[in-house]
């Protein structure tokens, strides 16, 4: 029966002794065993599994296969007279925490709000919960917080009980169950009546603290995370670090990181502004020096490093400024060829017919219309060569004609 296994007789069990019933190896060969009775919690409920050994030999996941329970293995266990098992007492304990806290959290939700919980996680770092609601405020947040650790502070018992389906009456269950035999509560006596598969501690100071870290939309629901008991101090020197370091970076005080923060983002703001138009200038200047080297009202250059945004607003500068040359223009970037044509307001040619001649010979991929056409692919060519091809292009088309 469930209630006799032993994370269930007992959650703060260790160590303990048993036989084992069934040693083989799943489908991909990985060797798992069943024991006569367990300390091992498995993975269910939102809760993962506990790890530990069984003779020394890592247990890398427990999990419940139609009522048996496998604790798959690292390595191969010898059937012994007697297999000792030990627990991770350390993970163990802090899913008891977490899971106690969901129930806390869950229950000061509805206490409050009616917000009901409809699914559970427990991850590595952070604990979650989506609530049945589209909106939860800051200020609810707060007050959830609030009765949750107070509910922590009155160090409540936490009890577990087995009941059968007609005794359910007697209890006012926070969510529907799904499960009509063999029936856990875990009850927070004047608080929270819930069936859960899940270990907890025997009382809620054991939680130590509850922190919500943040909230997530999810579809027309609301994730909420949070920790509980050491995660929190965790999560506490986590982000006191990166306050003190960011504090020694801005030579601010760390009252004052967000304040200094703000002005060097203005300031950062202020020198991307001017920087921009710092190049905006000097492709002005670079347009109108290679305006004096056109010919047949055709302006050609080769550049290395120039991004397809850069030849874009370079080729554009051209074209306003004489309305009958056109603009072929090759970038050699770390990873590909990019290349733009582009033709001034009295030139009646189509830039596309440029583009469909030279894509195929960089097997590349491209964009515009009959006054402007970019595009980019691979080192095929070198850039002299793919600028030559579209030269070539442009004399079998005709080369340029005017209105």
């Amino acid at each position: 029966m469930l209630k006799d296994r032993l994370y269930y007789v007992d959650p703060y069990c260790k160590t303990f002794t048993t036989h084992i019933s069934k040693a083989t190896q799943d489908a991909d060969g990985q060797p798992y065993v069943v024991l006569d009775n367990t300390a091992f919690y498995p993975e269910g409920g939102g809760q993962p599994s506990d790890l530990g050994t069984l003779n020394g030999i890592p247990v890398l996941h427990v999990e419940d296969v139609d009522g048996e329970i496998r604790h798959t293995m690292a390595a191969s266990v010898d059937n012994t007279d007697e297999i000792v098992g030990s627990i991770d007492w350390e993970r163990r304990f802090d899913h008891m925490q977490q899971h106690a806290g969901q129930h806390i959290l869950s229950a000061a939700f509805v206490e409050l709000y009616d917000f009901p919980t409809i699914s559970f996680h427990l991850g590595k770092e952070l604990v979650s919960i989506d609530l049945d609601v589209e909106e939860v405020s800051p200020e609810q947040l707060d007050a959830v917080e609030r009765l949750a650790n107070a509910m922590i502070l009155e160090n409540r018992p936490i009890e577990t009980k087995w009941i059968t389906e007609d005794e359910l009456g007697q209890y006012a269950l926070r969510k529907q169950l799904t499960v009509t035999d063999e029936i856990r509560l875990v009850i927070i006596p004047n608080f929270d009546d819930n069936g859960c598969g899940g270990t907890h501690p025997s009382s809620t100071g054991q939680v130590r603290a509850l922190k919500i870290l943040s909230t997530e939309k999810q579809k027309r629901k609301i994730r909420v995370h949070f920790v509980c008991g050491e995660r929190v101090l965790q999560q506490l020197h986590q982000k006191n670090y990166a306050l003190t370091e960011t504090s020694r970076l801005l030579s601010a005080p760390g009252n004052g990181v967000a304040e200094a923060a703000q002005k060097l983002l203005k300031t950062n703001h202020s020198l991307e502004k001017s920087l921009e138009e710092a190049q905006e200038a000097l492709l002005a200047f670079e347009a109108k020096a290679l305006l004096n080297t056109q010919q047949q009202n055709i302006v050609k250059a080769v550049f290395a490093g120039r991004t397809v945004q850069q030849l874009q607003k370079l080729a554009k500068l051209l074209v306003t400024e004489q309305a009958s040359v056109i603009a072929l223009l090759v970038a050699d970037t770390d990873d590909c060829l990019q290349f733009v044509a582009a033709r001034g307001a009295s030139v009646e040619m189509s830039m596309k017919q440029i583009s469909a001649i030279v894509l195929p010979l960089i097997n590349g991929k491209g964009g515009g219309n009959d006054a402007f056409v970019q595009g980019g692919g691979e080192k095929t060519l070198a850039t002299a060569d793919l600028l030559l091809a579209m030269e070539d292009t442009l004399k079998q088309i005709g080369g340029p004609t005017h209105a």
